[in-house]
C-alpha cells in the first residue's frame, strides 16, 4: 500500500484555498446584506414597507457573523488574551498553545453536533414573514459554520504540532 503525506506546503496551499473561498462567501453574504437593508430603505422611503426586511436582514446578518468566524479562523484572527501565555517559558507556551486549540476544537465538534441534532426539531417552523423559507435551513448555518471552523482550527493545530512558529495562542495571533 503506497501511502501519500501531505507536506506543509500542500497545507498552506489548501489554507490559502480555503481562506478565499471562505472570502467570497463573506462577501457574498455581504453585497446580499448591503442590498436587502438598501432595497428595504427605499421601500420604507416611498411608503411601502416590505414584510420580510427585517427578519431577512437578522438571518444575513446572522450568517455573516458565523462565516465570517470561519474566516477569522482561517486566518488566525480572532481576538485572545495571550499576554499571560507570553510570560510562560517556550515549552510550556506550546503546550498551552496546543491544549487551548484541543478546547476550541471540541466546543466546536460539539456545537456541531448540537446544530444538528435541533435540525430536525426546527423543520416544522419557519420564518414568520416568509413561511415557505423552513427554520431548519436558517439554522444550518450552525453545524456548517462548525465544520468551516473545525477545519480551519484543526489547520492551525497542525501547525501548532509541527511547531512552525505559529502564534502560541492561535485565537490571538497578533491581535493583542
Amino acid at each position: 500500500m503506497h501511502v501519500t503525506s501531505i507536506n506543509g506546503g500542500d497545507l498552506d496551499r489548501f489554507r490559502q484555498r480555503y481562506g478565499l473561498f471562505l472570502e467570497r462567501v463573506v462577501m457574498v453574504l455581504m453585497v446580499l446584506l448591503a442590498a436587502e437593508v438598501t432595497l428595504g430603505i427605499v421601500y420604507r422611503t416611498v411608503g411601502q414597507s416590505l414584510v420580510w426586511y427585517d427578519e431577512v436582514a437578522s438571518v444575513l446578518l446572522a450568517w455573516l457573523t458565523f462565516y465570517g468566524s470561519a474566516l477569522a479562523s482561517v486566518k488566525r484572527g480572532h481576538i485572545g488574551c495571550p499576554e499571560v501565555v507570553d510570560q510562560l517559558p517556550a515549552q510550556a507556551r506550546r503546550w498551552v498553545g496546543i491544549f487551548s486549540q484541543v478546547l476550541v476544537i471540541l466546543f466546536f465538534a460539539l456545537l456541531g453536533w448540537v446544530g444538528l441534532i435541533i435540525l430536525p426539531v426546527l423543520a416544522t417552523d419557519a420564518l414568520e414573514s416568509l413561511p415557505w423559507v423552513p427554520m431548519s435551513f436558517v439554522q444550518s448555518v450552525i453545524p456548517i459554520s462548525s465544520v468551516l471552523i473545525l477545519l480551519a482550527e484543526t489547520l492551525n493545530l497542525i501547525d501548532l504540532l509541527r511547531d512552525k512558529g505559529v502564534a502560541v495562542d492561535p485565537l490571538a495571533d497578533s491581535l493583542h
